[in-house]
């Protein structure tokens, strides 16, 4: 649920002539240079998308490399997440979670990246137990500035990663441009300590453009197309690397004024392609190929009004169609290639209808409503796939349905200095392709080999939520506290199989995903602002969060607590940041399922920015040294505890026309 409001409105800048509804959002990180907002990177644009996510207080990030973090959000993983582009649905090709769907984008595309805590999504969003993210692309809009230019570029010693970034917006009454394109790359970097760890390189670049046509006065279409290409990904924590892993996404809108409404149709397709590589690798073993594919074609239609200045409706509609494939060739030295196929081509098709009512009880009181039910159905395409799970499950067809569901409420009541909400809600997903229909998928966090389980049943969770915000000192000094417990039934987990062999060299043993009757996870963090002058800001934070499950036994990848206190001094053009932020040690952590402790740690981060404005032109630098102390640490979500950078050195240069 959500336990913090944001209004924005017009944020998106799509055109002059549309008011975008109220949102309630939980968190907004900003991308762009060009609006204002709720937080914002040290790095600016030069930033990459995991460091503006990481910038979202619910939102940890596993990390496996030093490219494509997986977000978590209130400690729930992708599974119970829902990830979206502007609306769109899209689903990784990685069968090992390589591919968040947040690397296929770019900061020089992005104008905010939204959270939605919780069962209360946006829209479009399915499945969303833990919460929900879209990533919103800038646009440059209707009738706004004629023309807009920026150059960027960045350096950082550690690893002597280079960011290169180049885009262009035209804007008239009829029509509107902008296209750009990104370039990083990245070597080795060193820990703490100044050891260079292997395997942790990576090259990437973005292109993108969107377009906008006006039909008449209320009447517009809009078009975007990406295309992003990370090649030469390693990734320390694993096995494995990536040889190129590569997304297009395609979309074409209409949207349609009236005089207190709203209405957007979209149709989107997308296509992600990922190609595993071991040969960089010494000493393999067995030589796999391990590519994966997913294709995405959807629509949505969605349509906001508000009626008699008390209730901001929103209904949506939304259907899309996913096919998910992924296979496996061993080259064992003078034998014959080995085959499996380990996502058999699974088609899902899901559609669904959300509804959300933001009702004005009174001048100091709202009430948020939300729900959603989906359907769904599965087919497994691909004869060898199926045939290969069938001698496991028995009883199992070639095709599924599910429905799913959530329901959400959440209550606001505001009286002189302090705001306090409470809130509830319940939600259900179906099982992911790789927890229904994965096999022999190798995890190297415990090292067990996973099969897929196709009798799931779907999960479910009530959730409830509370928060307290108090300000005083003429808004001088702020306090919040809040606090949320997920229940979980018939929870999804991978279970022990002592009746099955592993096939990986080196694997314990084989885990099947199962149900346990039920789990919980629960958060809470308390948080402060002081601002003592108009130039100087305090503002500091820490949480504390736990899982278990039916057996009351740790969850796995749970944050210990957490801390981070921040001081602030922004005059005129001068911008200057003091952060320490750190973990305690992990004395709560899910050793039954294979995770080892992780060591306390505290790193401090220093940044400044400058910004000089000329005539009509713009120009920011900014710099920094990250992990001042050359600490060397890792953090609990760091996969098999590969460290954190060392001392890190950046600068970045932003010129804007």
């Amino acid at each position: 649920m959500l336990l913090e409001t944001v209004f924005l409105s017009t944020i998106f800048l799509s055109d002059t002539l549309t008011t975008e509804k109220a949102q309630n959002l939980d968190e907004v990180v900003i991308v762009s240079e060009t609006a204002g907002g709720r937080k914002r990177s040290v790095k600016g644009q030069v930033a990459s998308i995991d460091e503006h996510l990481s910038e979202l207080r619910r939102v940890n990030l596993v990390r496996r490399g030093s490219y494509a973090w997986e977000p978590v959000v209130n400690n729930m993983q992708t599974e119970r997440l829902s990830t979206t582009i502007d609306g769109m649905k899209i689903f990784y090709a990685c069968t090992d979670k390589m591919d968040p769907v947040t690397s296929y984008v770019e900061s020089g595309n992005l104008q905010s990246i939204s959270l939605n805590s919780g069962l209360d999504g946006n829209p479009q969003a399915t499945g969303n137990i833990g919460g929900s993210l879209d990533l919103k692309l800038r646009k440059a809009g209707f009738d706004n500035n004629p023309f807009h230019a920026s150059l960027s570029a960045g350096h950082e010693w550690n690893g002597h990663v280079q960011v290169y970034g180049a885009d262009a917006a035209l804007s008239s009454y009829r029509t509107y441009l902008n296209a750009g394109a990104f370039y990083r790359h990245a070597d080795n970097y060193k820990v703490g300590g100044g050891d260079e760890l292997q395997f942790s390189q990576f090259r990437k670049v973005n292109v993108f453009t969107n377009a906008g046509l006006r039909l008449a006065a209320k009447d517009m279409l809009e078009a975007t197309f990406i295309f992003d290409r990370a090649t030469d990904v390693g990734y320390p924590a694993l096995n494995m690397d990536v040889a190129k892993a590569e997304g297009i996404i395609t979309s074409l809108s209409y949207k349609h004024l009236f005089s207190k409404a709203s209405w957007e149709t979209k149709a989107y397709y997308n296509h992600i392609t990922h190609v595993m590589d071991d040969t960089t690798r010494p000493d393999v073993p067995i030589h796999m190929d391990m590519p994966g594919d997913s294709w995405t074609a959807g629509v949505y239609s969605l349509l906001t009004t508000s009626l008699q200045a008390r209730h901001d409706l929103a209904l949506n509609y939304d259907l899309y169609y996913n096919r998910l494939f992924a296979d496996m060739t061993m080259y064992p030295g003078g034998a014959a290639p080995m085959y499996m196929v380990t996502w058999p081509d699974v088609g899902t098709l899901n559609t669904g209808v959300a509804v959300t009512d933001n009702v004005r009880v009174a001048d100091n009181q709202s009430l948020r409503l939300s729900a959603k039910v989906a359907w769904q159905q599965q087919r497994l395409n691909n004869e060898e796939g199926y045939h290969a799970l069938k001698v496991f499950f028995p009883a199992m067809t070639d095709a599924y349905q599910q429905a799913t569901g959530r329901l959400a409420a959440n209550y606001q009541f505001t009286i002189h200095h302090s705001q306090f909400s409470i809130g509830a809600g319940w939600g259900s997903r179906a099982p992911t392709v790789t927890e229904a229909y994965g096999y022999y998928l190798n995890n190297t966090f415990d090292r067990y080999d996973y099969m897929g389980n196709p009798s799931l049943k779907n999960e479910s969770a009530m959730e409830v939520n509370a928060n307290y915000q108090l300000s005083i000192l003429n808004s001088q000094f702020s306090i919040g506290l809040d606090a949320n417990a997920f229940f979980f039934s018939n929870y999804i987990i991978g279970q022990f199989e002592t009746r099955l062999s592993p096939m990986t060299i080196g694997a314990k043993g084989v885990k099947v995903y199962g149900n346990i009757s039920h789990a919980t996870i629960a958060n809470t963090s308390l948080t402060a602002e002081w601002q003592p002058t108009g130039h100087v800001r305090w503002n500091g934070r820490i949480s504390y969060s736990m899982g278990r499950d039916a057996e009351g036994d740790p969850l796995p990848l749970v944050s210990p607590v957490s801390w981070q206190t921040e001081l602030q001094y922004d005059r005129q053009r001068l911008q200057v940041q003091a952060t320490v932020k750190g973990n305690t040690r992990q004395s709560s952590y899910g050793a039954k399922y294979g995770e080892t402790p992780a060591s306390e740690w505290a790193v401090v981060n220093l940044s400044a920015q400058y910004q000089l404005s000329i005539r009509h032109s713009t120009f920011i630098i900014r710099g920094g040294i990250e992990n001042l102390l050359d600490k060397q640490y890792a953090t609990y979500a760091d996969w098999n505890h590969i460290p954190q950078k060392g001392r890190n050195i950046y600068v970045n240069l932003t010129f804007a026309l």
